[in-house]
This record gives structure tokens, sequence and C-alpha cells, in this order.
């Protein structure tokens, strides 16, 4: 903890009478970073105010708001906190974490502060940087988080980027701090608690500080990502105006700095949003780009089409209400609700994302268009058919969801698979006889 501590001290510079805010939920993290803040406290007289923020999304969250809140008047820290009352239908943690830094933006504009500290530690940066890598990410996103961000009118500060869990554990252990814990971090549906309980240990056993590389790897990219910037920024306005993109100018161009356009473009469109993007999206307009048609387009997430139209690349955020669609299935599609499908050789899953079909028993070819009234299937096991939109209130589809779910039809109009949901009889399961392999991600 001491390099967090001179981090903060002497690397940032915090000054005597400076003003964070700290955001605190009341965990080991947190609380470690709230109780090192106010040892600093003493040595700079520091004003600092406690930002907590309520997800409202356990029981305990208000105990939790409760016992953060004594800690402080305790300390003498002046207390700050909100509830987010309701989610919309995006991922849960992308959206709390938009509502939070709304909310932490909020505080440090409210006392004027000079920096913003969060508790992401060293475990942290590496969880991000390989769950990013797996699922592909820009340039930048692969270097995780960084430990210090300018938002122009303040800083945001994470001086534990510098140490481990056990690290911070450790230290609440030895300066006898309370926190509260999360039950919910140990539960292996979400995805960075499956890294840590099983990736993380595997590193810090090949290297105790692994940590320390992480955070050299995430430096260097950064520092070559502000370099790729700088290229880009000197010649943006000649490729890229008005939200169009000049092909012809663009192709004149290295490789490394149109994707770098291309990620320019998208952190514009999504914002806070940005982790709905993969890097197969950033592939789908590079490859529309560089297409021999002169006239095409693509769809990516939140309803955003790219529009290719001879030398001009555009995009528009399409209304809510989606026109109808009918696409042949031959090798891949990406599809209007931003995923995709695609015929593959080989793959072993075995759930509702998957479909195998023996083309002797449909017609092909195969076609994905969007449902229509009236359409009924035969579900996999059951007697009888079924309507789409019953099916759809079963699974507890969203209205806007259901205008661009895919369904997947015969030559002959008959529904083969709806994806991600229900199978026909026509889905063979692994030990039958198939010679056609859709998968649905």
């Amino acid at each position: 903890m001491d390099k967090a501590y001179n981090f903060l001290l002497n690397e940032v510079g915090i000054k005597y009478h400076d003003t964070v805010i700290v955001g605190v939920s009341g965990g080991p993290d947190s609380m470690a970073l709230l109780h090192m803040l106010i040892e600093l406290r003493k040595e700079t007289d520091i004003f600092i105010i406690c930002a907590h923020v309520n997800h409202n999304m356990r029981e305990e969250s208000a105990g939790e708001k409760v016992f953060v809140e004594k800690y402080c008047d305790n300390n003498q820290i002046i207390f700050e906190s909100m509830k987010i009352k309701e989610y919309g239908d995006d991922n849960f943690h992308n959206e709390a974490r938009s509502k939070r830094y709304i909310y932490f933006d909020k505080i440090v504009k409210k006392y004027g502060a000079k920096y913003l500290i969060t508790a992401h530690h060293g475990d942290d940066l590496i969880e991000t940087i390989l769950m990013r890598i797996v699922r592909g990410s820009t340039f930048k996103g692969y270097a995780g988080f960084s430990k210090v961000l300018d938002m122009s009118d303040y800083k945001i500060l994470r001086p534990l980027i510098h140490v481990t869990k056990d690290e911070i554990l450790q230290y609440n252990k030895d300066n006898n701090i309370k926190y509260v814990t999360d039950a919910s971090n140990k539960k292996d549906k979400y995805t960075r608690n499956r890294y840590r309980k099983y990736v993380l240990p595997f590193f810090k056993k090949e290297a105790p500080n692994v940590h320390e590389k992480f955070l050299k790897y995430s430096e260097t990219l950064f520092a070559y990502n502000d370099y790729i910037d700088k290229q880009m920024y000197n010649i943006i306005n000649d490729v890229y105006a008005q939200n169009i993109l000049n092909i012809e100018r663009f192709m004149e161009l290295d490789k490394v700095l149109q994707i770098k356009i291309i990620n320019y473009i998208l952190e514009g469109i999504y914002h806070d949003d940005l982790m709905l993007i993969h890097d197969s999206h950033i592939d789908l307009i590079y490859k529309l780009i560089n297409s021999s048609k002169p006239n095409s387009y693509i769809h990516l997430p939140n309803n955003v089409k790219f529009i290719k139209s001879y030398n001009n690349l555009s995009y528009i955020k399409e209304d809510e209400e989606i026109n109808e669609y009918e696409i042949e299935l031959t090798s891949y599609i990406n599809l209007p609700n931003g995923m995709n499908l695609e015929v593959v050789d080989k793959c072993d899953w075995t759930n509702n994302f998957v479909c195998r079909l023996n083309s002797n028993e449909i017609k092909l070819p195969l076609f994905v268009r969007n449902k229509r009234i009236g359409d009924r299937m035969e579900i996999k096991g059951m007697l009888g058919r079924k309507k789409l939109k019953d099916i759809f209130i079963d699974e507890k589809i969203s209205g806007h969801e259901r205008q661009t779910w895919p369904v997947v039809l015969d030559a002959s109009e008959k529904i083969v698979w709806l994806p991600g949901l229900k199978k026909t009889k026509f889905d063979k399961s692994l030990d039958e006889n198939y010679d056609i392999i859709i998968k649905y991600y």
C-alpha cells in the first residue's frame, strides 16, 4: 500500500487543502482506500468527500449505505449518496457503471474537487485486460484502465492499481478496518468472477508480481495509443467531417490509422456504451469500406446503421420501429439486432445458440428474417405449433427486441429455428446425422 500512498503524495502531488471525492461502496477495496486517504489527510489536511452509490440490486444495499455513512460520521468526512431506482434493458454492469460515474461527476462539480479517486486495484486491471483480449476490443480498450484519467476540469485517480487484492486485505487486517462483503462477487454467472476465481490464481502462481507486468503492459499500450492519436488528429479533418468518412482519402492511409479512425468514430457514437462494441464490429466496418459494392450497409448494436454510398461512409441511428428484413443465409450475417449468424464447420455447443440441420429434411436455401404476424413453429419435443408471439412473452423478450429477433426458415417458409430461444424438430443432436451447423452469437 506504500506505493499507492506515495503515488498520491509524490507522483500526483496532492496538496494542502485539496478537495478529493472518493467512491466508496463499503467493500474491502474502497474502505482500505478511504482509510489511506484519512492517513493522507494527517499530512496534507485535504478535504475528503465520500460518494456512495446504492445499486439497489440486493437486500443488503440499504445496510451498506448506513455502514459507510456511520464510518464517515465517525471520521469527520462529508457523506454523499444516491440510489439507483431503476434500470433499463441494457447490460446491468455497464448501465450501473454509467449511472455511477454520472453521479460522481455531479459530486465533483458540486464541491469543485480536483480529484475523483476510485478503488480499482492491480487484480482488477488484470481481469479487465484479459476479458477484453478474449471478447475483442479497441487498441485503447486492450490497455484496460489508466491510473490517471484527465477529465479536463478534474482527474480520476486509481492509486490501488499498484497493489493486489491480497495486499488490500492484509492492510485491512493490520489496521482493523471493517468492511462489508458482496456475496454476488463469488457467483460464477458473472464473467469477471470466473476470471477472478479460475484464471488469476494461475497467473499469480506463475509470477507473484504479475500485476506489475500487466500495469507495464497497460502503460505501454496507452503510450502507443497517445502517439497514434496525435497522428490521427493531424489528418482526421481531411478524412472524416460532418460525420461522413471520405473513403478515397481513408484508403490512402496506413491500416493502423484506418483502424484508429474507425475506433474514433465508434467512440463518438457509443460513449459510455462502448463495451457493446467488439473487434468483430470493427472488422465489419472495415470490410464494408473495402467492399466492391457501391451501395451497402451493416447494422451495429443500439440500432446504429453504417451506410456505404459510393465514396462516402456515414451512419444513422434508426428509429425504434424497424422495417421488415429478409436475408439469405449462406455463410455469415450481421443482424439488425447487433448479433451474428454464421454457418460453421464445427461447434460443440448444445444450447439454443446453435442449430444442426440435415439438408435432406429441409428445402434450401435458408433465410433469416424478423417475425411476421401469425408466425408459428413446432418446438422440439412438443406436439403441435406455438405462436412466436407467445414464445416471446414466455421468454420475457421486450417489444423492441421482438422487432429485430431473427427467425430462420427454409425455402418452403417452414421455421427451422428461433435462435437463442427455441429449436424445432429439424434440429439434430451431436450423435445424429447433420451437415449444416449454424451459430448465433
